[in-house]
């Protein structure tokens, strides 16, 4: 597995574990805690995108 699919399947992780998290705030009653770390879930998947812009098959 190259370095590229590691970092990449970091990012999707760390969005998923904070999907999850969101949904069981949100659905165990603290719903403004739950839409706050909702929002961090765009914002990892675009600081990944900002990352690994520029990395194809160069970077490989």
């Amino acid at each position: 597995m190259s370095t590229i699919w590691k970092i990449k399947g970091l990012f999707l992780v760390a969005a998923g574990i904070s999907f999850l998290l969101s949904v069981y705030l949100w659905f165990n009653g603290y719903k403004d805690q739950g839409v706050y770390v909702g929002l961090w879930v765009p914002s990892i998947l675009s600081s990944g995108a900002l990352m690994l812009a520029g990395k194809g098959k160069d970077y490989e």
